[in-house]
């Protein structure tokens, strides 16, 4: 099951019938998903007359939905392991592939028990269409001409009423061209003979068409798509890891397939590859291979620590494997842009078998980049099968740099150590990024080669014990880049949307008991009340700790006067309800994976809940994940919250490296979650090692979102002062957006803040301070869901366009180079805005499709906007849209010079080809929408 079925699935969420789609419960409701009228229908990012794109995968696709995504529609060999229902997908139908070459079409009633018995069954199961394979074998058994005969009129009969049962069912006719006068009105594509490369008589392996063959496939191919205006597919083989091979042969069917109707498909004989057609799908996943502790969270390793922030805003997903466990199968070309491996810990448990291992993977032509060691002895075979020249030997005196790349000592550079040489130096194929030299040994520490790099210790990232800091040796963006050899993509973004960069506020509930320390309110939360959250009415995420409040935790004596504090400020109409669990688990790697259960590994437990505790010290409670997770909820939704509203996120406690169990739960609760990263980067800690990635997946449905930026403890001296302390997270606000925007701005803090001035005060001035930017005020669980949708977004090349899509909650593309998408062939692009890491594209829904311009964009277009977009439709010289947000809104468009501009039905002025609007909002969590309408004909 996937995350995003998961989530739905516990919030009891609805299948459509008609396209597959899944609605967003309004328990995590958000405005990309608050409308219906805000999806974009299936098929709405092509352009009028496409063919359909359609993917034939046999084996289970669940692993690679998210790829698949980028089709309109998949054919699927049915299977108990995979349900259409539990990855519903917007855009993409599921259709079964019912295999007809040994039914006894002669003699079975097709349009009645067959269809009750084979298709029923798999409706009921998600698939929205049929694809009908097997028919040019079945008709060639039959015995006879009548024989014949008959089969063609019961699976045309079939096909008949397989379409009249099952609304809008897409079917598929494979093979059986004589049927085609009588189905054609019902058929949603044809598949023909292979064009380039079809299989030999096995059906094992690729071989070329004969010339005559390919042909008349073609000619065949056109007379079906003039006589009946249905799109034909040619499905071609390669073998199953040759990109090259499929790329290529479908780039040579479109040229001749475009103008007759027909689309290529290139697979492998299996059907277990993402294959490439009209489209080509970027594999945006990363097997990150490291040597983890065993007894530390993953959060802790290097490879989360320090490698997953920059394979991020690259734009890649990250999945995670120990060298010392089993290692994923199937790790392909069509499936994964590279592997990434980082070992730096005591030697790998079978370093044959790995070797073994990771050159089976080099093999199959999947980029590869090693760090810090490759975990095997580099010895003549190794270094053969790599392309690498070896010798023995260590270098003697001192060492010296003979070539070294701009990008070796980015943040510092560690002297070299002849003691960590290793006797490599890379072939003539490659590149050295790094060369030095003792004497006659000469060696290469960094370099490129054709299948990836390598950067050996102490070249990486550098520790600098005196002050407790990293350092990255080496530039890991430049590195990764040319060592994968990624190119320039459109990458989905979650820190900014429609241009301006996203602000959130959310709050943890530690301290809510704490009583201040200056006169006027009584307790933490009333001073913050008072003093921020009713006076700053940007949207905001406030959360309480169950044990601190309630009636069944710490303080039973307190609890009516916080809990008449808490229902204040959850009444508040920009306040979302988070929970911060029932007892704040301090140490979470006491809560085994498999069980949730709580294992001590301490002999003493601190009782008066302080850094040594699990947990705070409830009388009478054992730890209980379920308890912390939803009976925490249900507390708030039933005692706290007002009538309306409900828990919409948890706030991770304590070191908030949870167990992948525990995430889980979160989902199945219906509610979102956050927390956990160090995004501490500031003047003095100035390193990319101090920005955390976006999150953590830790197993199926289990992606922890880590929060932006890090809370006033860590910019206080875990709260021993200075407690104004905080307002240096000003520098971390800006070191995180140029000259890269790496984040959004995230005012994370606790209740405790409250209880003195110079924190409130500190406070006040980073409110001031934000609210002075170009920001987009946003709440944590928007931002949770825009996480949620960049894990799993499908980007794909179709010819010299780009087509992306999501699940509707992301909303924004950044572009590594100054470009400016062609709108005038756009679908779903609102507009654009230039940036100094690139460009970001505004999408309008959530799918894209667009090119990019070789000259000037003359079309009126969005250029930023603080606020939601939806319901756009661009036509020749007009753009409309509705734009709005919860907090002073703002547009601004280009190009509108010579154009009509109305807001909300009235004229606007303007100046120039550029115009600024400011727009109102009303406080809430109900936005109000703005009717925009841009007409530029004569």
């Amino acid at each position: 099951m996937t995350l995003a079925a998961a989530l739905g699935l516990a919030l009891s969420v609805p299948v459509q019938a008609a396209t597959g789609a899944s609605a967003t419960s309004p328990a995590v409701v958000s405005p990309n998903s608050m409308a219906a009228a805000n999806a974009v229908p299936a098929g709405t990012d092509a352009p009028a007359g496409a063919l359909p794109n359609i993917a034939f995968f046999y084996s289970d696709p669940s692993p690679v939905v998210t790829l698949l995504q980028a089709y309109d529609a998949v054919v699927v060999s049915p299977s108990s392991t995979f349900k259409p229902t539990e990855h519903a997908l917007e855009h993409t139908t599921w259709i079964a592939r019912v295999d007809l070459a040994n039914v006894a079409a002669d003699t079975t009633n097709l349009s009645g028990s067959f269809v009750e018995q084979t298709l029923a069954p798999l409706w009921q199961q998600g698939y929205r269409g049929f694809a009908f394979d097997g028919l040019d074998a079945l008709f060639a058994s039959a015995p006879n001409a009548d024989a014949r005969a008959t089969r063609e009129h019961n699976v045309a009969t079939l096909i008949d009423t397989a379409a009249q049962r099952f609304q809008n069912a897409r079917i598929v006719q494979h093979g059986g061209a004589s049927l085609l006068p009588q189905t054609h009105p019902r058929v949603y594509a044809y598949v023909t003979g292979s064009v380039m490369r079809g299989l030999d008589a096995n059906g094992q392996t690729p071989v070329p068409v004969p010339e005559a063959q390919r042909a008349a496939t073609l000619a065949d191919a056109q007379r079906i798509h003039q006589d009946f205006q249905v799109p034909v597919i040619a499905i071609d083989f390669c073998p199953a890891l040759d990109r090259a091979c499929a790329r290529d042969d479908a780039k040579a069917v479109r040229a001749v397939g475009d103008s007759i109707g027909l689309a290529p498909y290139v697979t492998d004989p299996g059907f277990d590859s993402v294959g490439i057609g009209r489209i080509e799908v970027i594999p945006r996943r990363i097997l990150l291979v490291q040597d983890t502790d065993p007894t530390q969270p993953i959060d802790e390793s290097a490879g989360v620590r320090d490698l997953a922030m920059p394979l991020n805003y690259l734009g890649y997903t990250i999945e995670y494997a120990d060298v010392n466990k089993p290692l994923p199968g199937h790790v392909t070309p069509d499936r994964y842009a590279g592997i990434v491996v980082w070992l730096e810990r005591a030697p790998v448990d079978s370093s044959g078998d790995w070797e073994k291992w990771i050159l089976a993977r080099i093999a199959d032509h999947v980029r590869t980049v090693f760090f810090s060691d490759f975990g095997f002895v580099m010895n003549p075979q190794a270094g053969a099968a790599l392309g690498l020249t070896t010798f023995d030997g260590r270098p003697r005196g001192q060492v010296s740099i003979v070539s070294k790349d701009p990008m070796i000592g980015f943040e510092v550079m560690p002297a070299a150590d002849g003691r960590d040489a290793d006797g490599i130096k890379v072939g003539d194929n490659g590149t050295s990024l790094l060369r030095l030299a003792a004497g006659d040994f000469v060696y290469d520490p960094v370099a490129l080669t054709p299948w990836g790099g390598y950067a050996l210790s102490p070249f990486t990232i550098a520790s600098l014990n005196s002050i407790g800091q990293e350092r990255w040796a080496i530039q890991p963006l430049d590195f990764l880049s040319r060592a994968l050899a990624l190119k320039p993509m459109p990458m989905p973004d979650t820190t900014t949307e429609n241009g301006h960069r996203f602000f959130m506020v959310h709050v943890d509930g530690d301290g809510f008991a704490s009583r201040c320390e200056f006169p006027g309110p009584d307790f933490s939360g009333q001073a913050l009340y008072d003093r921020l959250f009713s006076k700053y009415r940007v949207p905001t995420t406030l959360s309480v700790i169950e044990g601190e409040v309630g009636s069944k935790g710490l303080y039973p004596q307190l609890s009516p006067r916080l809990e008449q504090i808490a229902r204040q400020m959850f009444l508040l109409p920009n306040v979302e309800i988070g929970t911060h669990t029932y007892s704040h688990p301090f140490e979470w790697e006491d809560v085994q994976e498999g069980t949730g259960e709580r294992v001590k590994h301490r002999s003493t437990i601190d009782q008066g809940g302080g850094d040594s505790a699990f947990s705070l010290n409830i009388p009478n409670y054992t730890f209980n994940l379920d308890r912390e997770i939803t009976g925490s909820i249900d507390y708030i939704n039933s005692r706290l919250a007002p009538p309306g509203k409900k828990v919409k996120i948890l706030q991770w406690s304590g070191n908030c490296e949870p167990p992948g169990i525990a995430v889980r739960k979160t989902y199945e609760a219906g509610v979102l979650n956050i927390n956990g990263g160090d995004t501490v980067i500031t003047k003095t800690a100035n390193s990319w090692t101090n920005i955390a990635p976006i999150g953590v997946d830790k197993g199926p449905d289990a992606f922890q979102v880590y929060a932006p930026n890090q809370d006033e403890n860590v910019y206080t001296d875990d709260w021993q002062g200075p407690f104004y302390g905080f307002t240096r997270v000003l520098e971390t606000y800006a070191m995180t957006n140029e000259p890269r925007r790496f984040k959004p701005i995230n005012l994370y803090f606790h209740m405790y803040s409250g209880t003195k001035i110079a924190s409130l005060r500190a406070l006040e001035e980073i409110y001031q301070s934000v609210l002075k930017q170009s920001v987009f005020p946003i709440f944590a669980s928007e931002y949770a869901l825009k996480a949620i949708d960049w894990q799993n977004f499908a980007v794909a090349r179709d010819g010299d366009s780009w087509l992306v899509r999501g699940d509707g909650e992301l909303r924004e593309l950044r572009y590594p180079s100054a470009v400016k998408p062609n709108l005038a062939s756009s679908s779903n692009v609102a507009g654009f805005t230039p940036a100094p890491d690139g460009t970001y594209i505004h999408m309008a829904g959530s799918s894209a499709r667009f090119s990019l311009a070789t000259g000037d964009v003359t079309q009126p277009y969005v250029k930023a906007a603080s606020g939601f977009i939806r319901k756009m439709v661009r036509g020749p010289g007009t753009l409309n849209f509705e734009v709005g947000s919860y907090y002073q809104p703002s547009l601004d468009l280009a190009n509108v010079g010579a154009c009509r501009v109305n807001l909300d039905g009235k004229a606007v002025a303007r100046r120039g080809d550029d115009l600024h609007l400011d727009l109102t909002a009303v406080t809430g969590q109900d936005i109000q929408y703005h009717q925009v309408e841009v007409n530029c004909g004569s």
